[in-house]
């Protein structure tokens, strides 16, 4: 049986494949590659180029690789973009997982482990926020994923599948082996773009918002290193193997940073002091969301292991010397 990860060639997927052939998995990947990269699928994974929303493509992977778990990351992530482009992003994130749900339901797959996000909650009322709280997503990116929740709750009385939901908080960093990292150009990751900034490769960056109602009047988030985020799906890939019911998770540190002591880190440890324009606020930013995680570490058994800022900036930092060294080569 294999476990089919959408998605797999970008970020997060990346480093959840990893995590699989790591544990001895059998791993099939499923990317268009439109952010992804055909490098960046690890050895020992099948890669297959093609749309997670093509319903005769995934009926005949489920079928041919007889797969028995779906992890599925492939989505349009960028918050200001869905504000501009609601329809694709509704059309992208939410109508196609629903032709995915399709065909994992009918292709009998056992288990789907789905990417959410914090941008749920929308602006949390409490601090940290935790999973039974308010959804009241602030953007399209947040109503398209929090639909999926939906659909898979739904789908779940409805079929033999089980399910888990990690909603992530702000994703960072990169492979403490250096195997993976952030590869995306024009990422909009906050340490990704402070990175590259330090190391010359943009002429500064934009803060956008300095008066919302946090300490120092920047966003204030709650940054995950990518490899603990991935070993969170490994756990939850376990616990529905061991009979797990359905469950929704938070994945985050429980600790916010706000984004001018994000910069001040990179500047800190990359010890350059790069230009930084402060601008006005960004549409569908909310002000702070930091989680809450009990139920991932209670339910789970999710212990973190790279939960340290300075640590996360410096893997941000030799992934990105290392990148610009692979396009110079």
């Amino acid at each position: 049986m294999s476990i089919l990860v959408t998605g797999g060639a970008g970020y997060i997927g990346s480093h959840m494949v990893l995590e699989l052939l790591d544990a001895g998995e059998d791993v099939v990947v499923l990317d268009n590659l439109t952010t992804g990269f055909r490098w960046a699928v690890p050895k020992g994974a099948r890669l297959v180029v093609g749309d997670f929303g093509d319903r005769a493509l995934v009926d005949d992977l489920i079928a041919r690789e007889r797969v028995e778990s779906i992890i599925h990351f492939a989505a349009k992530i960028v918050v200001p973009e869905s504000v501009a482009d609601p329809l694709g992003y509704y059309e992208n994130n939410t109508a196609k997982a629903r032709s995915l749900l399709q065909c994992a339901v009918e292709g009998g797959v056992k288990h789907f482990i789905f990417s959410s996000t914090a941008a749920v909650y929308g602006e949390p009322r409490t601090s940290p926020v935790r999973e039974d709280d308010p959804k009241d997503p602030i953007n399209p990116y947040g109503r398209s994923k929090l639909m999926v929740e939906w659909m898979l709750a739904d789908t779940a009385r409805a079929h033999p599948l089980r399910y888990t939901a990690l909603r992530y908080f702000n994703v960072a960093g990169a492979d403490p082996a250096g195997r993976g990292g952030q590869s995306t150009d024009n990422a909009t990751h906050l340490i990704k773009v402070a990175v590259q900034a330090a190391l010359g490769l943009r002429a500064g960056m934009e803060v956008f918002g300095t008066d919302y109602p946090t300490p120092d009047g920047s966003c204030l988030r709650d940054y995950i290193q990518v490899t603990d985020l991935a070993r969170a799906h490994m756990d939850a890939l376990r616990r529905l193997r061991a009979g797990g019911e359905s469950i929704t998770c938070n994945v985050g540190y429980s600790r916010g940073y706000s984004v001018l002591e994000v910069i001040d880190t990179v500047k800190r440890v990359s010890g350059v002091d790069f230009p930084v324009r402060l601008s006005g606020r960004r549409a569908g930013d909310p002000a702070s969301i930091v989680a809450s995680n009990e139920r991932v570490r209670g339910e789970l058994g999710w212990t973190p292991k790279h939960d340290n800022l300075e640590q996360i900036v410096r893997q941000a930092l030799d992934w990105e010397r290392g990148l610009a060294a692979r396009k110079a080569a």
